[in-house]
């Protein structure tokens, strides 16, 4: 069984944030039935977010996992702040901040304790030194369990893990965006930090989706701009002809690459039959050969378009 630190988790994870916003328009109680299924599959990672959805994601998994709680590693974050309503956002590690946003998600979670929590940007106003301090303080006084960071470098992390364990870092990584293979993920590796990889279907692009409604915050993305969207996807092509020589979908081809890399994907889902889906990936194995064709059709730093738009871009970085 995997590992983040000292907590056992499930192979893959259940990201929730799209049950909150992103990807358009989402039912409640449709999606409260999908977590609670991912909990019967055997998923224990359950993914959220203070952001997402400006609070809903957490009332929303704190409702789905009531009774439930042993069950889970529960995992959120604080440090992303949404400013105006065009998703423009800034980014706050204060130490004051993180404490009324833990206590926050504790509420609406309505949990004693998450079990994995998270810096979910690096803010370069405050040393990283002084937040997981402060984590490490809430962690003794029992308000969470286990410190994560999300986008973070090599160096922030090195730094991190020289003040407290870090139990996980949390990062995208998919086949259109494999950057951390440079030197994070082996960072992570010489550190003992487990890596949970954030979007491993390239939200939605590897698995053959496009955004549809209006509000779809994806239509924001330069990869989703339809001269890119073009471009990658005569790469895809790739993935699909593998995908039709295993019998299998190109979202669990895609899927199936990520679990190669030894790291824990966290893919979000509304639907139980794309859950299920996405779990039979974990049985796939890919041979050496193939692995090497999908990697030749997306080097690294080769996909077109950036990953954010503009505004959002300098917090991942």
């Amino acid at each position: 069984m995997p590992r983040l630190g000292m907590l056992d988790v499930s192979r893959q994870g259940f990201g929730c944030m799209g049950l909150s916003h992103s990807y358009g328009r989402a039912d409640d109680a449709e999606s409260i039935r999908t977590i609670q299924h991912a909990i019967d599959r055997g998923v224990t990672l359950i993914d959220t977010a203070n952001v997402y959805g400006g609070g809903h994601n957490e009332e929303l998994v704190g409702r789905a996992i009531a009774g439930r709680r042993d069950a889970i590693v529960l995992a959120s974050k604080f440090g992303i702040v949404p400013e105006g309503t065009q998703g423009d956002r800034r980014v706050n590690n204060a130490i004051d901040y993180l404490r009324t946003e833990l206590e926050g998600s504790l509420r609406r979670l309505n949990v004693d304790q998450i079990d994995l929590y998270y810096v979910h940007r690096i803010d370069p106003e405050v040393p990283i030194e002084e937040t997981v301090g402060e984590l490490a303080r809430q962690k003794q006084a029992g308000k969470i369990g286990a410190i994560g960071l999300s986008e973070a470098s090599a160096e922030t992390l090195r730094r991190a893990a020289a003040i407290h364990r870090i139990a996980a870092l949390q990062s995208e990584l998919s086949l259109w965006t494999r950057e951390v293979e440079t030197e994070i993920l082996s960072t992570a590796r010489d550190l003992g930090v487990g890596f949970v990889a954030y979007s491993p279907l390239g939200r939605g692009f590897l698995a053959g989706g496009a955004p549809e409604e209006a509000d779809d915050r994806r239509h924001q993305h330069p990869r989703f701009q339809a001269e890119a969207l073009a471009a990658n996807a005569r790469r895809r092509d790739t993935i699909e002809r593998v995908a039709d020589e295993l019998g299998v979908s190109i979202a669990q081809v895609s899927l199936a690459w990520v679990l190669s890399k030894g790291v824990i994907p966290i893919p979000g889902t509304r639907h139980i039959a794309h859950l299920d889906a996405n779990l039979a990936a974990n049985t796939i194995v890919l041979d050496a050969s193939t692995i090497a064709r999908l990697e030749a059709a997306f080097p690294v730093g080769s996909t077109v378009g950036e990953r954010y738009p503009a505004r959002a871009l300098a917090s991942v970085r």
